[in-house]
């Protein structure tokens, strides 16, 4: 799905991912938005693509991390170079309004990575000859 299509911004964020039903091995956190985020599993998985599937993401906040177990149905899959890229959609559940919430925690950290654009004076290039 190109960036274009999406419903909500995703942002580059990494982290661990396990899910049993899917995977053995801990996949990697590729990004997450509001709607959905993108998994990185070392190994060829195969699954159902019409089931939901609960995916434990951890969250690292300033101090510490937690797991929080996301309700999730995957949307497309793709097999590269012995690893396996999964695209999934949240689904409401419990733990939904703690994810959203910490999306908006991201959204507002990358939002004032780029507020630091507003404190140059001058953003024409200046050109010193010697």
């Amino acid at each position: 799905m190109s960036r274009n299509q999406r419903r909500d911004e995703r942002y580059e964020y990494y982290g661990c991912v396990t899910s049993h039903k899917i995977c053995s091995l801990p996949g990697r956190l590729e990004d997450i938005s509001l709607s959905g985020c993108r998994v990185r599993f070392p190994i060829p998985v195969s699954m159902d693509m019409d089931n939901d599937y609960t995916v434990n993401i951890k969250l690292f906040n300033n101090e510490s991390a937690s797991t929080l177990p996301v309700l999730c149905h995957p949307e497309w899959n793709k097999q590269e170079d012995g690893q396996t890229e999964i695209g999934f959609s949240f689904l409401q559940s419990l733990n939904t309004h703690k994810l959203e919430s910490y999306v908006r925690h991201l959204q507002e950290s990358f939002n004032d990575k780029d507020d630091i654009y507003s404190l140059i004076i001058q953003t024409k290039p200046v050109f010193v000859y010697c």
